[in-house]
């Protein structure tokens, strides 16, 4: 069993929701990208989801935009970035870790490259953001052939004929983006996250998790009851980009939002 499988269940016997927790590598260097992801694994991130830097980042919203700039101008590498995941895999054996980018970077030295060096760096999962399901044969099989998993990308238009293609290979958790639109800036209602979260369970037995425009404890509570998992990003690169990098600041909300999503179904379920 990969280690998200492995988390998700041991989330669900424990009948609460995975806090996702985002933070781009990089930003706003990458010397303090290690300590961040320490303090926001000690604040209670049960799963890590590590920014790539691009240069296009067409799915992401001003607060990731800006990240992803500062990262690039400090100079961050893939290098860098697979550096971090190993550094991240050596002190934190039992928290998952998913790389969340684009193509280019991923492909520009061969899928069979790529997969290898998230193998030896103890990456458990990738999300390519613009490789469509479609078009699985250009990532898919290297990284099942190393065991990542690749975690593939619902939103609101993704209707009953397309979902089996997006199902099929998919592994880890199903990401449901809640709004058809770029990431940070608003949040889809309640009723309608519930209702496509219980169609989404129709067609997999992958944990759902949902993300874009989660910003709040509040937010993320209100989908921890609905969801397996809740994706923060926006919110919590702002705060560390207002803070300068400091990776308490990132704490702070993280234990907000953990708080949130552990206490999420007390009492609800009972």
């Amino acid at each position: 069993m990969s280690r998200l499988a492995t988390t998700f269940a041991r989330l669900a016997a424990e009948d609460r929701a995975a806090l996702i927790a985002f933070v781009t590598a990089g930003d706003p260097s990458p010397a303090h990208t290690p300590a961040i992801l320490d303090a926001i694994v000690a604040a209670g991130a049960d799963v890590i989801e590590l920014g790539m830097p691009f240069t296009d980042p067409m799915a992401d919203g001003p607060a990731i935009q800006e990240a992803n700039i500062r990262a690039l101008a400090a100079g961050t590498k893939t290098a860098d970035v697979l550096a971090i995941a190993k550094g991240f895999r050596e002190r934190h054996p039992e928290t998952p870790l998913v790389l969340m980018g684009y193509a280019n970077p991923m492909l520009s030295r061969g899928p069979a490259w790529f997969a290898q060096a998230l193998d030896d760096a103890g990456v458990d999962g990738v999300i390519c953001v613009d490789i469509p399901a479609e078009e699985d044969a250009a990532l898919g099989p290297a990284l099942r052939g190393k065991g990542v998993d690749l975690v593939r990308l619902a939103t609101p238009t993704t209707d009953a004929g397309r979902l089996p293609a997006v199902l099929a290979g998919a592994s880890g958790f199903l990401y449901y983006v809640s709004v058809a639109g770029i990431t940070g800036l608003q949040q889809a209602a309640t009723d309608s996250i519930d209702a496509a979260v219980a169609r989404l369970k129709m067609g997999t037995d992958l944990p759902v998790a949902v993300g874009f425009g989660v910003r709040t404890p509040e937010q993320a509570a209100a989908i921890a009851r609905i969801a397996d998992g809740v994706v923060v990003g926006s919110a919590i690169v702002d705060v560390l980009a207002k803070a300068g990098g400091d990776p308490a600041a990132g704490a702070t909300l993280v234990a907000q939002l953990a708080e949130a999503v552990r206490s999420a179904r007390v009492g609800v379920n009972a």
